[in-house]
């Protein structure tokens, strides 16, 4: 099991740093795995482990533009861990960014809130340190949920909550592996903010948040991920320079965050309608295939 365990935590790693063709080459052969050592043994070490590889499987093809099969890993996860409210509610948070992914807002706040209730209790084994980045990572996914459902009451009111939590948090301690800390929810105000349409408010946030020590101890996944949000937001606002800007950032942080992501490709295509492309902007237009 500590071989298997090892494994799973270096597709964390390979996640984290966004190298998703190394992790979509181990990932069969990991779940597979994983997956015998749960039906031989079945107990609780063997079901954590499958658990978190369904989660990186699902994190990973909602990333690479199959939100549907995202969905069936992060349920069949949540399956898996049916009877262990924590384990379930950490499956949860690929669930939701599936469903986001799928036009199904709604859903994904249905799925998040009753989640991060579940495990919301001053009883044990509920009320221990390590339940607190879990509970704010799933009030986050639910603040983007709610954004994306144009409910911006709902959004402030949750991400003020995941701040309370977030000031009281370790980030030692974080056994879920949920990255939930304060500069996580000082990015969710800003991608929230632009969900919302208060695109003035997000790019200001957005300068705020990169002026932060904490920003670059993000993982590069995390980081490149939010400027490609960022990209989206400055496009609305007709800022064609600074989201080619943020894109090339996000390209020199984690370069399969923008050249294997549809969601890249799109803004790419958007900004090459607006007209002539600053050259490293160009450079990776061509890099990823939509210009000669």
């Amino acid at each position: 099991m500590r071989e298997l365990a090892g494994r799973v935590g270096h597709a964390w790693l390979t996640y984290d740093h966004a190298d998703y063709p190394g992790l979509l080459r181990a990932l069969p052969g990991l779940l597979g795995d994983v997956q015998q050592a749960h039906t031989a043994s079945g107990d609780g070490e063997a079901t954590d482990l499958l658990v978190q590889a369904y989660r990186i499987t699902a994190s990973v093809l909602v990333k690479l533009g199959e939100a549907d099969l995202g969905w069936l890993a992060a349920d069949r996860a949540m399956a898996i861990a049916s009877g262990d409210p924590p384990l379930s509610a950490s499956a949860v948070v690929p669930l939701a960014r599936a469903l986001r992914d799928l036009d199904r807002p709604r859903l994904a706040l249905a799925a998040t809130l009753p989640a991060a209730h579940r495990i919301t209790t001053h009883r044990p084994p509920y009320d221990a340190p390590d339940m607190m980045p879990l509970r704010g990572a799933l009030l986050l996914e639910a603040a983007h949920a709610a954004a994306a459902c144009a409910d911006s009451g709902g959004a402030r009111e949750l991400l003020d909550q995941a701040a309370q939590i977030a000031a009281q948090v370790d980030d030692t301690n974080d056994p879920h592996r949920m990255g939930f800390s304060p500069v996580a929810v000082a990015l969710a105000r800003v991608t929230t903010a632009a969900d919302l349409g208060d695109i003035h408010e997000a790019i200001t946030g957005h300068t705020e948040v990169v002026s932060f020590g904490q920003w670059r101890r993000l993982p590069v996944e995390h980081r490149a991920a939010y400027l490609l949000d960022i990209a989206r937001a400055y496009l609305q606002v007709g800022d064609l320079l600074a989201a080619g800007r943020a894109l090339v950032q996000a390209d020199r942080a984690a370069p399969a965050e923008v050249r294997l992501r549809p969601a890249a490709r799109t803004v790419l295509a958007d900004l090459e309608r607006g007209g002539a492309l600053p050259a490293d902007v160009a450079a990776l237009a061509r890099a990823v295939g939509l210009s000669s």
